[in-house]
C-alpha cells in the first residue's frame, strides 16, 4: 500500500515558482546508538520525562531524532540528533523528525548528550556551540554512562555557562523543575523533594508491593478475628451476638 501524499503547506506569496517546501514529516536519519548502555540510558530519560509530564499535553521528548533547521530548508543541510531532547510549549504527539520550520521555529529547550569515546569532542565542543548560538537551547547537559560524570550548562547572554551542582551532586533544571543526578550507574531525574521520579515499570512495581502489602494486611486481619472468634466460642460465647 502506498505512503499516503502529505498535503504542502502554503507557500509564501514572493516565493520562487516550482519551489516546493519539504515535507512535514521527514524521516529521522540518525545512526543506532553505540551500545546497550547508551541505548537503555536514553530510554531512561524519554520515560522519565513522559512521567514527570504525564498530566501535561504541551511537550514533546525523544532521542537519537533528527532535528532539521536548515535556513533554507532543505533536508540535506543543517541537521542534528541529540541523544535525549525536550521541547515544551507543543503538541504532545509522535513524529517521524523534528522539523524546525514546521513547529513555528521552536527548537529544544533541553538537551542531553551521552559522551562515548568517538563523540565526546563534538559534544563538547561543536555540538555545545550549535546549541548554545543557533538552537539558543536553555539547558545543555553532557553524561558519560562509563565514569558517570555529569556537565549542565545554561544559557547566560547567549553562551552557555555550568550549572554549578547540590551537595549531593545533582544539578537543578529550571526548565523541567527537576534535579539531574546519577543514581546506580544512570542518569535520572528527582523531584524538588529529592524523590526520583519513576519509570513505568519503577511505577508498576511499586503499586503491585502497595497492592501486596494491602492484601497481607487483609489477610492478617481475617486470621486474627478467625482467632479471636475461636476464644470465644471456647468461652461459650457466640461472636455473632457480640
Amino acid at each position: 500500500m502506498s505512503e499516503p501524499i502529505t498535503a504542502q503547506p502554503a507557500l509564501p506569496a514572493d516565493w520562487p515558482p516550482g519551489v516546493r517546501l519539504p515535507p512535514p514529516d521527514l524521516w529521522s536519519d540518525e545512526p543506532p546508538m553505540e551500545s546497550d548502555r547508551h541505548r537503555t540510558q536514553m530510554e531512561i530519560l524519554i520515560q522519565s520525562a513522559q512521567s514527570w509530564f504525564a498530566d501535561r499535553q504541551d511537550f514533546y521528548a525523544t532521542g537519537n531524532l533528527t532535528i532539521y533547521y536548515s535556513p533554507n530548508q532543505r533536508k540535506s543541510e543543517d541537521f542534528r540528533g541529540p541523544d535525549f531532547f525536550l521541547v515544551l510549549g507543543v503538541e504532545r504527539r509522535e513524529r517521524r523528525s523534528w522539523i524546525v520550520w514546521h513547529e513555528d521555529g521552536r527548537y529544544p529547550n533541553v538537551i542531553v548528550e551521552i559522551l562515548s569515546d568517538s563523540t565526546a569532542d563534538v559534544d563538547r565542543g561543536l555540538k555545545k556551540e550549535i546549541y548554545s548560538l543557533t538552537f539558543r537551547t536553555p539547558e545543555y547537559y553532557l553524561f558519560d554512562p562509563n565514569s558517570f560524570e555529569l556537565q549542565g550548562f545554561h544559557l547566560v547572554d547567549g553562551r552557555y555557562e555550568s550549572l554549578h551542582p547540590e551537595e549531593n551532586g545533582r544539578l537543578w533544571s529550571r526548565q523541567m523543575g527537576v534535579f539531574l543526578g546519577e543514581q546506580e550507574s544512570r542518569l535520572r531525574f528527582f523531584a524538588p523533594d529529592g524523590a526520583l521520579v519513576l519509570l513505568p515499570a519503577e511505577q508498576a512495581e511499586q503499586e503491585r508491593q502497595r497492592a501486596e502489602r494491602e492484601r497481607q494486611r487483609a489477610e492478617a486481619a481475617l486470621q486474627e478475628n478467625s482467632r479471636l472468634r475461636e476464644r470465644l466460642q471456647a468461652l461459650g460465647i457466640d461472636p455473632d451476638t457480640l
